[in-house]
């Protein structure tokens, strides 16, 4: 688990400074798998690669037993078993990008956007191939407003343990994640608007959503923002890699962030 975050807060501090960079510069924001190739050529990029493959497949690990197990406690009702079946789909979903990433690493991936293109093109030509899409921008877009909620909400201090360092970064954590919830949305429009039209090359990934803030009036502003956002997120992200709650390994006497917040008001 804790590796899994923390692969998941290297991603995407490459994302979001890359993304910042090219709010102030002429070249383009990048997704996730665009920003990784960059990071084949720096040094020690192809042992980054590797943490980052090695770390999402501990997380793909983590995410099966999680929903299998429910070591989270989500129970066995409707809404637990809907919350169960996610963590295990992520978590494919991650191990799937970390076998990308080995390839990358290894000199054998294939372009990842004409990849998705692609896919998407092969489930559009299904018969019922467009609705399949639609759902998938509807699960994605969900998705998105649930990390808005998590961050509006303050909801990630019931599983992060109090420490006095994240009571002072906590504004961050909170930007973060609405901030990458509204990228997600964006990237669910794309999808949907694949849908409708039946063209999979209007579907794009996060890269997309970024450039599509660029375009906008006060664009290169917008972009800076959702930049720093990323970059949030990875904080985000890696203080999940070291205080994170699990109930059924740690108890239930660790004093989570709101357990603290209430017990100082």
């Amino acid at each position: 688990m804790r590796a899994g975050y923390a692969a998941r807060g290297v991603i995407y501090v490459l994302v979001g400074s890359l993304a910042f960079w090219a709010a102030f510069s002429p070249s383009q924001p990048e997704g996730t798998k665009d920003a990784l190739s960059q990071l084949r050529a720096a040094p020690l990029g192809i042992a980054m690669l590797s943490f980052i493959a090695i770390g999402l497949f501990a997380y793909m690990i983590w995410r099966i037993i999680a929903g299998v197990a429910d070591v989270e406690e989500h129970g066995r009702g409707a809404k637990g078993i809907f919350a169960r079946a996610g963590q295990i789909v992520t978590g494919v979903i991650h191990g799937g990008i970390g076998l990308w990433v080995m390839a990358l690493a290894i000199g054998s991936a294939r372009d990842g956007q004409n990849s998705q293109i692609a896919w998407i093109q092969a489930l559009l030509d299904l018969p019922g191939g467009r609705p399949i899409v639609a759902t998938g921008a509807l699960v994605l877009a969900g998705a998105g407003v649930y990390y808005v909620k998590k961050g509006a909400f303050s909801e990630y201090q019931d599983h992060l343990a109090s420490a006095p360092l994240l009571s002072r970064i906590d504004p961050l954590l909170k930007y973060g994640l609405i901030i990458y919830g509204g990228l997600l949305v964006l990237v669910a429009v794309s999808f949907g608007f694949a849908a409708w039209n039946g063209e999979a090359a209007q579907s794009g990934g996060l890269g997309q959503a970024l450039q599509s803030l660029r375009d906008l009036a006060f664009g290169r502003v917008l972009l800076g923002f959702a930049g720093l956002g990323l970059i949030a997120f990875a904080l985000y992200n890696l203080a999940e890699a070291v205080w994170r709650i699990v109930p059924t390994i740690d108890g239930p006497g660790v004093e989570t962030m709101r357990r603290a917040a209430q017990r100082l008001t």
